[in-house]
């Protein structure tokens, strides 16, 4: 019996819930195990576990080295996307961000399992737009959350990499603050601890970016 394969060509093509399903399998113990190889197939191209046994192995081999192939390019910022007929919007003024936005952001940007819950903080339905300029809504917390599950998992890594860089940025002036002041301990270690979310998102993006899985050999 024939299987009727569609391998994403973009990552445009892959869904923030997909790779949620994906990255929730993609453990240490599963690592560069045929286990993980099968999942990666049957989640992003959409297939039946059943139908990945029936494929090739030299197939599976190919198609995974594809999909790092997409995953492996460089990620920038998108403004808007559409998904499910609607327009989104990245949040035009983050020093406007509210303290509930914040909270969210701050409490789901460095885990893949609450991404979405990110996303909905960052993209909003844009309620007016004229050429490059638009309004988006106002944040309604977790009636929106589910909703950005489809939304394109390039846009995703765009606003995690834009993220990235921004916190480096905070990070490099920090330092050169911290060299032209003089700190107690107590000062040091409270700017420590205020900066454990940014050092766990940081470290997450480091680790998405690289190529997906590694193949075994």
């Amino acid at each position: 019996m024939k299987i009727e394969i569609n391998v994403p060509e973009r990552l445009d093509e892959i869904t923030l819930e997909q790779y949620q399903k994906f990255e929730k399998l993609n453990t240490e113990e599963n690592k560069d195990t045929a286990f993980l190889l099968q999942k990666m197939v049957q989640i992003f191209c959409r297939l039946d576990l059943k139908d990945v046994a029936n494929i090739k192995y030299k197939s599976v081999q190919e198609i995974t080295m594809h999909l790092n192939k997409i995953f492996d390019t460089k990620h920038k910022l998108k403004p808007t996307f559409i998904s499910n007929n609607i327009e989104y919007g990245f949040i035009p003024v983050l020093d406007e961000m509210t303290l509930g936005e914040y909270i969210d952001l701050d409490e789901n940007l460095g885990n893949w399992e609450t991404m979405h819950k990110a996303m909905a903080v960052l993209y909003r339905p844009i309620t007016f737009k004229n050429k490059s300029k638009y309004i988006i809504e106002k944040y309604k917390g977790k009636e929106n959350w589910n909703q950005m599950k489809t939304m394109p998992l390039d846009v995703v890594f765009g606003a995690m990499v834009f993220f990235w860089s921004l916190s480096n940025e905070l990070l490099t002036i920090t330092l050169n603050y911290l060299q032209s002041e003089n700190l107690t301990t107590q000062q040091q270690e409270h700017l420590e601890q205020s900066g454990v979310g940014i050092n766990q998102y940081t470290t997450l993006v480091r680790e998405m970016l690289p190529s997906l899985i590694k193949l075994p050999v």
